[in-house]
């Protein structure tokens, strides 16, 4: 079992940039893909990036495809959002998520999330 603790959401004024972290305890989280979601008022859960266990492939919603870079460290357990020309319509609480699988996306340990607010 993963656990996880996100910190780095603030307030920021639209075309800002926040770097979301998300640091891991237990031994397998170098083994775990990643995965960072959100979460706005009323809407679904959504995934916005994931990452494999070595870095060597990641994806992105269409919606943060060139503004959004999801990174990891295995060194310090460690997961990163960088998000850049933030938009009002990224304001949402933001959790990262830990996958059973080193390249398969099925997710079972979830951090208490991190709520970023642009203004516009």
């Amino acid at each position: 079992q993963v656990q996880l603790v996100e910190s780095g959401g603030g307030l920021v004024q639209a075309g800002g940039s926040l770097r979301l972290s998300c640091k891991a305890t237990g031994r397998t989280f170098s083994a775990s893909a990643m995965g960072w979601f959100r979460q706005a008022p009323g809407k679904e859960r959504q995934l916005v990036a994931a990452i494999n266990w070595n870095g060597r492939h990641t994806n992105y919603t269409d919606s943060v495809k060139g503004r959004f870079t999801i990174s990891r460290d295995n060194g310090k357990n460690t997961v990163y959002l960088q998000m850049n020309s933030l938009e009002a319509e990224d304001t949402a609480v933001y959790y990262c998520a830990a996958s059973y699988y080193s390249d398969y996306l099925e997710f079972g340990s979830w951090g208490q999330g991190t709520q970023v607010t642009v203004s516009s």
